[in-house]
């Protein structure tokens, strides 16, 4: 093995050999590929969702694509499954899966019903602005069916506002992108307890809803 000319780097040499260069995974490649800054953006999503849902023992992210993202809230609670309804991703991830960050992944469609397992968090990040609006309540509650009555339940998606800046690309699919007053009306549905956040690039505040280019929903408290 080569030797660094700083010892402190020999870490890296070190992960090198025994575990091999990580992979991106589909999305995060296509991402790194096209718009680097916007891995930036995404990986503070899940940041923000590791530290809402830090020390649940049992987390549920619907939708998780390549879940590049994922061990990020890994960090932060004790087990976690992760669900696509594509298969292709979910093969992805598995093949990508590393022993020290290993977690579930299985493929599941949310609108065909909950996932079983008593889930006391669950989040879904990018997808509910690719539900159709007809789907949107068979979507929402079968996520709230999947976890605990004390459950948490965050849903994070692009601004209605943003639309107008967004490039075609990530325009494509989404149908059902709301306002900041329209999905805290969405959560006081679902939840006895909604907090909305925004976001812009990787800062999250709660400032003026129609400034934001990414919200958060935070429903604690399901209803049904």
């Amino acid at each position: 093995m080569s030797k660094t000319k700083e010892p402190q780097y020999q870490r890296c040499l070190e992960v090198e050999q025994k575990e091999g260069l990580a992979q991106l995974g589909y999305m995060s490649n296509q991402t790194w590929y096209d718009d680097p800054k916007r891995l930036v953006f995404v990986l503070s999503r899940y940041k923000f969702v590791s530290k809402m849902l830090s020390g649940k023992k049992k987390v549920l992210e619907v939708g998780c694509a390549d879940a590049f993202g994922t061990r990020i809230v890994l960090q932060e609670v004790e087990s976690l499954c992760a669900v696509d309804f594509d298969p292709l991703f979910i093969e992805d991830v598995k093949n990508r899966m590393s022993a020290k960050w290993s977690f579930e992944a299985r493929v599941h469609d949310m609108l065909e019903g909950p996932v079983s397992g008593d889930f006391d968090g669950a989040y879904a990040l990018d997808v509910l602005e690719h539900i159709n609006p007809e789907d949107e309540d068979r979507f929402v509650t079968n996520i709230c069916d999947s976890v605990t009555e004390r459950g948490v339940v965050i849903f994070g998606i692009p601004s209605l506002e943003s639309q107008a800046y967004a490039s075609p690309g990530s325009v494509a699919g989404h149908v059902n992108c709301k306002t900041g007053a329209e999905l805290k009306k969405l959560g006081e549905r679902y939840f006895y307890n909604s907090f909305v956040f925004c976001m812009n690039d990787e800062v999250v505040h709660t400032g003026f809803f129609p400034m934001a280019n990414y919200l958060f929903l935070l429903g604690v408290g399901k209803k049904r």
